[in-house]
């Protein structure tokens, strides 16, 4: 499930010029060098605590969206490009965000499927959706 998934993501990131931030697990090593082929240093925050890092980033001001199915969520193609700094949070491709950090979020995106599918892995979602913040989209 985490596979080359992160390292991807990253790589992204790097596209739209924005940083990665990854708990402190065991696996988030050697996942982003599975998956990212950059050659050069990139920008990644290894957090100690998730849900006090975005905590954090919420009083200093950053806006925190989830990449989450929400009632109040808004479509992908509505969402506009960020004008402050955001912290976009991704969860389990199974679970979604974990319970308790959705109190921390100030909104949901929603990515549209229309498939049989219910959700895109990490590095797809969190890679239409950086775009579409970065405003490249």
């Amino acid at each position: 499930m985490h596979d080359a998934n992160l390292g991807t993501l990253l790589r992204t990131c790097d596209a739209v010029g924005a940083c990665l931030a990854v708990p402190p697990f065991r696996w988030v090593d050697e996942a982003l060098a599975r998956g990212n082929t950059l050659r050069h240093p990139t920008c990644v925050h290894r957090v100690g605590s998730p849900l006090r890092w975005l905590a954090d980033e919420r009083r200093a001001g950053a806006a925190v969206l989830g990449v989450e199915l929400a009632d109040e969520a808004v479509r992908l193609a509505d969402l506009p490009a960020a004008r402050r700094r955001t912290v976009m949070v991704l969860g389990h491709e199974a679970t979604g965000i974990p319970p308790e950090a959705l109190d921390l979020l100030d909104g949901a995106v929603e990515i549209p499927m229309t498939g049989t599918g219910s959700s895109l892995n990490v590095a797809v979602a969190g890679s239409l959706v950086l775009y579409k913040l970065a405003g490249l989209l």
